[in-house]
């Protein structure tokens, strides 16, 4: 897939900013990114030489000079606010400690400064009981997906758009203008990132299509990640506080970019104001979190790769092993029984591996889908089967 939801600044600094990490292997980047050696490095100068402002290709940042008089570092401050009218004191300190400015006063006086010229934030919205948080210990062990709230569009339609973050860093990813909630708009979509940023261990998403089914049955998107190597957990119904990160992720969004426009006319329209507010996000923006550092600053590539053919189901298992194919309509038989294993393997080989006399393991690739259990059950005289779709706070 093109890079045409990117624009080509983004696309620089995410790759300079990966590039300076420990570990990182230079020409690996280079041909995830689809750029040559030469061009790598000459990016890496200009970012050595004059920052940000170094990629640019006629750079018309304002360049400010020390300021060490009161009037000049309020001013400043006022500047900041209406740049980046959601921020508060610290988040506003730090962003300006970080492009060099000095004499700053503290938060406190930063937001007395803010009072005085009517440019203070609204209240915190109400919250309810405190997130339990959690947090994996290196980047691309968990990724987490979902879709923001659509927005209406003038144009007709409506812009749905797809986050996905990096939990251990809180590093975007992915940051697309949706026309829908499909799969064909989200596979090509992590077919990029995947291409780019290298594959997570795991994806963790909510119940919702195309990644989630209500019944507990794995979707054809989550069989595809399956096969591509990458484990899908789900979050409890009706607990969005699963997904911490991209709630507030979202959040942010709303409060930075959403809210700040009163029409949005097309999906282009949407994606022009998303790809340069994903780069200050990822790389200017400090996070409380993160201790007042940008999400860049811990994110590293994965070491896996998207493989270039995808491994055929049937070659995970072994000779002799009790095979059988899925139907079109997400069924298959065994021991004379119909049983329903889920739409997403039709058309796909799974495998029967026995756990006890009457109880057998369904397999698909590498990973554990359900359990037959011929033991009949009140209302299941002919025994039951159990999906397995994972849940995260079991995994």
């Amino acid at each position: 897939m093109p890079w045409q939801t990117r624009d080509m600044m983004e696309l620089k600094r995410d790759f300079v900013e990966l590039a300076l990490r420990d570990g990182s292997c230079f020409r690996e980047l280079c041909r995830r990114f689809g750029i040559s050696a030469p061009t790598g490095y000459k990016w890496l100068a200009r970012y050595r030489e004059a920052g940000t402002q170094g990629l640019q290709e006629q750079s018309r940042a304002r360049h400010h000079q020390s300021l060490k008089t009161g009037p000049e570092i309020e001013t400043l401050l006022i500047e900041a606010r209406h740049l980046h009218p959601a921020w508060g004191a610290r988040k506003l300190r730090r962003w300006l400690e970080n492009k060099g400015h000095g004499g700053l006063p503290q938060p406190s006086t930063i937001t007395e400064i803010l009072r005085r010229h009517g440019l203070l934030a609204s209240p915190e919205r109400p919250g309810g009981k405190a997130w339990q948080r959690f947090e994996r210990s290196a980047p691309n062990e968990l990724w987490q997906m979902d879709f923001k709230g659509w927005v209406p569009l003038a144009r007709g339609g409506r812009c749905h758009p797809l986050t996905v973050l990096d939990d251990h860093s809180r590093f975007n990813l992915i940051l697309d203008a949706c026309g829908n909630e499909t799969r064909a708009e989200v596979q090509p979509r992590l077919e990029k990132a995947f291409r780019t940023f290298g594959l997570p261990d795991a994806i963790l998403c909510d119940n919702g299509n195309p990644w989630g089914d209500s019944g507990g049955y794995f979707t054809g998107l989550e069989a595809w990640l399956l096969r591509v190597g990458v484990e899908v957990y789900h979050g409890r119904p009706r607990h969005p506080q699963t997904q911490g990160k991209e709630e507030r992720f979202h959040r942010t969004l709303d409060d930075e970019v959403l809210s700040r426009t009163t029409a949005w006319r097309d999906l282009e329209h949407c994606q022009e104001r998303f790809n340069p507010w994903r780069g200050l996000y990822n790389h200017e923006r400090p996070h409380d979190s993160l201790g007042g550092e940008v999400p860049a600053s811990r994110y590293r590539v994965s070491h896996r790769e998207l493989p270039a053919e995808l491994r055929e189901a049937a070659s995970w298992y072994e000779p002799g092993e009790e095979v059988r194919m899925v139907k079109s309509k997400g069924e298959m038989t065994f021991r004379n029984i119909f049983w329903q294993v889920g739409r997403g393997f039709s058309g796909q080989p799974v495998v029967m591996r026995a756990v006890g006399e009457r109880q057998w393991d369904v397999v698909y690739c590498w990973k554990k889908i359900g359990l037959i259990d011929l033991d009949a059950v009140e209302g299941k005289p002919k025994g039951r089967y159990e999906p397995l779709s994972g849940r995260f706070d079991q995994a």
